[in-house]
């Protein structure tokens, strides 16, 4: 289960938000019961009173697992938010419920932790550069297992690339504790931690703001998944070091098991 904030410093999360977007407030949450709201035939796709699906967002990846009714289990291929709500997309053969059908969440939990590590490791990334050049992130992506992070830096080599990876696995050795918090936008303005992400450049609307917290390394404005502690990560190598252009330098890693199976 998520860890909670400081609750002098941060907010408890918005009910609609924890009653609905259960992976906002546990990352750890496998399944899920939910009521089918709306069912679009032509799409293939359902809609859910409230899911444990992340719908993709952040340069993290959707989730993917089963959704289980009367018909039996059926495969969700991919989740997307949109102004309706969050759309869960079904195989091309499943038989779809009716609305108002109670219905199974199950998430491909293997898929889903390897994500949440993968983006911890980012953010340990993002932590370290922040603290050897107190420069930000400008850009990224992340798949599963794998993912980069762009900095404007005025040089790479691969040599920095080998220093920046024994760097994250200190830190990840390290044991930080992530800590989930809700923080008001009043109080977001004011830390300057967050300055990292541009935190200010996200809708004066987003109140409060979801802040991921690796406690002692970094924090950043974010909405995805998480593991609990550095720790968990396992290993990370850097798998490349690139230029993308004056000012723009880009560091690719993967996540590796700490004690892989032999």
């Amino acid at each position: 289960m998520a860890i909670p904030g400081d609750p002098t410093h941060s907010t408890v999360a918005p009910a609609a938000l924890a009653d609905t977007e259960l992976f906002a407030v546990d990352a750890y949450r496998r399944s899920f019961d939910a009521d089918v709201l709306d069912v679009d035939r032509e799409a293939n796709r359902v809609l859910l009173s409230r899911t444990a699906f992340y719908p993709g967002g952040g340069g993290q990846p959707f989730d993917t697992g089963t959704l289980t009714g009367p018909a039996g289990p059926l495969t969700v291929e991919r989740v997307k938010r949109e102004p309706t709500g969050i759309w869960h997309w079904l195989d091309d053969d499943a038989d779809l419920p009716e609305p108002k059908t109670q219905i199974h969440g199950e998430l491909d939990w293997k898929r889903r932790h390897l994500v949440m590590r993968t983006h911890t490791a980012l953010h340990v990334l993002c932590g370290v550069i922040w603290e050897e050049f107190h420069i930000p992130v400008t850009g990224g992506n992340m798949e599963v297992g794998t993912g980069r992070l762009d900095f404007p830096l005025e040089s790479m080599s691969a040599e920095l690339g080998a220093r920046i990876e024994t760097r994250i696995n200190e830190e990840i050795a390290a044991a930080h504790e992530i800590v989930v918090e809700f923080l008001g936008r009043r109080l977001a303005d004011a830390d300057a931690a967050l300055i990292r992400t541009a935190a200010n450049l996200i809708p004066r609307e987003i109140d409060p703001l979801r802040i991921i917290n690796i406690v002692g390394l970094d924090k950043q404005a974010d909405g995805g998944t998480h593991v609990m502690s550095t720790a968990e990560v396992g290993r990370v190598r850097v798998t490349g070091t690139e230029s993308k252009g004056k000012g723009n330098k880009r560091i690719r890693i993967a996540v590796e098991d700490l004690h892989p199976e032999t």
